[in-house]
């Protein structure tokens, strides 16, 4: 059976939820693990508007190389100011834009 879709983790990794989600226990606090691993990447503790998707949508899937970060942010109004200042905060948080993207 494939590692990835056992119902057990292995000894000493934790546990798998009902919905399919690895928990792990470390220095005695449970944290879901695909979310510690992209805490430890980032190195900061992740933001309550940002998620962590699996991009190949397997739960247990836990590699980084499968997580990537989610945002859910967005600005309550629709003023053209409103957006401006919601996308500096974006910015200031997630730093400059990547080269691959360009502004229009």
């Amino acid at each position: 059976m494939d590692s990835l879709v056992r119902k057990c983790a292995p000894m000493g990794a934790g546990s798998f939820d009902s919905s399919g989600y690895r928990r792990v226990v470390i220095n005695g606090v449970t944290y879901m693990e695909h979310r510690w691993i992209m805490e430890q990447h980032l190195g900061r503790q992740l933001e309550p508007h940002e998620t962590v998707h699996h991009k190949n949508g397997m739960r247990s899937d836990n590699r980084l190389v499968n997580l990537e970060l989610w945002s859910s942010s967005q600005p309550s109004g629709q003023r053209v100011e409103d957006k401006l200042t919601w996308a500096l905060e974006i910015i200031a948080l997630y730093g400059s834009l990547p080269s691959k993207l360009s502004v229009r």
